[in-house]
């Protein structure tokens, strides 16, 4: 109902303060009681100065930006606040889309991810994008590619250091009903796996209440570099293999861990 009050006053960002706080509530219900959120490692975001979260994505509705946003605010010493970058798809969504602008994340584009650095603010990037939502069920936690490395390109220019994050839950949060390849595993019917009908996408829009971890690995400092390394495609791309393989290895060694999706 928040949705439909018009904006009282927006940062520079497109973030209404009033409504992330009416929505705040909310959220801690869902990391605290629903979701039941652990985390490690958070200290590894600097207390102060520009900052890039990268991490992976998961599910068709991204749940994750909320979770790293509200566990920033929360459990890091210095409480500080991450502005998640989401794609168009992910804006677009119904409900969602809006509240997930409107309590802090911000639509992706290389402009405004370098002015969010460069006031000194932790940024939060899912480089697999909507992409991730793509992935056959049997696929979840398997990284994709990172793209041209566009994140690395704006850490490199704004002098920011990389911190590696591992979300394990998110998945899981989201019906397998609505992510293709789930009822042919569910089934033991390989051949099923490849139909995209056989999926509820709109399933995804119910929470489910999977335990979540967040794992925050060693940041990685760019400094070595100089900022014009941003043209170098080798380096961008050396960058970020070495962050898609930090996240990969932290995801397999907390997937492996877990005993229980749910409990």
């Amino acid at each position: 109902m928040r949705l439909l009050e018009p904006p009282e006053r927006l940062d520079r960002f497109g973030m209404d303060p009033r409504f992330a706080e009416r929505l705040a509530p909310v959220v801690e219900f869902f990391y605290s009681t629903w979701w039941r959120v652990q985390v490690r490692g958070i200290d590894a975001v600097p207390a102060a100065g520009p900052a890039l979260v990268v991490a992976n994505h998961g599910g068709l509705v991204p749940w994750d930006a909320f979770v790293l946003r509200h566990a920033l605010r929360r459990e890091h010493p210095a409480h500080r606040e991450l502005r998640p970058l989401l794609d168009d798809r992910e804006c677009a969504l119904p409900v969602v889309g809006p509240a997930a602008l409107r309590a802090g994340a911000v639509r992706a584009s290389p402009e405004t991810a370098g002015r969010i650095l460069a006031a000194g603010e932790v940024l939060g990037v899912f480089p697999e994008g909507s992409a991730a939502a793509r992935k056959p069920w049997r696929d979840r936690y398997s990284l994709i590619q990172f793209g041209r490395g566009g994140f690395v390109k704006v850490a490199l220019r704004a002098r920011a250091p990389i911190v590696p994050c591992a979300i394990v839950g998110s998945e899981e949060a989201s019906a397998g009903i609505s992510r293709t390849g789930w009822l042919a595993e569910r089934l033991g019917v390989p051949l099923l796996a490849a139909n995209p009908a056989l999926r509820l996408a709109p399933a995804a829009l119910l929470p489910l209440p999977s335990r979540w971890s967040l794992r925050f690995g060693e940041p990685i400092d760019v400094a070595q570099h100089p900022p014009a390394a941003a043209d170098d495609p080798s380096v961008v791309n050396a960058l970020a293999e070495r962050v898609r393989a930090a996240i990969q290895a932290m995801l397999d060694e907390d997937v492996a861990s877990r005993t229980s999706v749910f409990l």
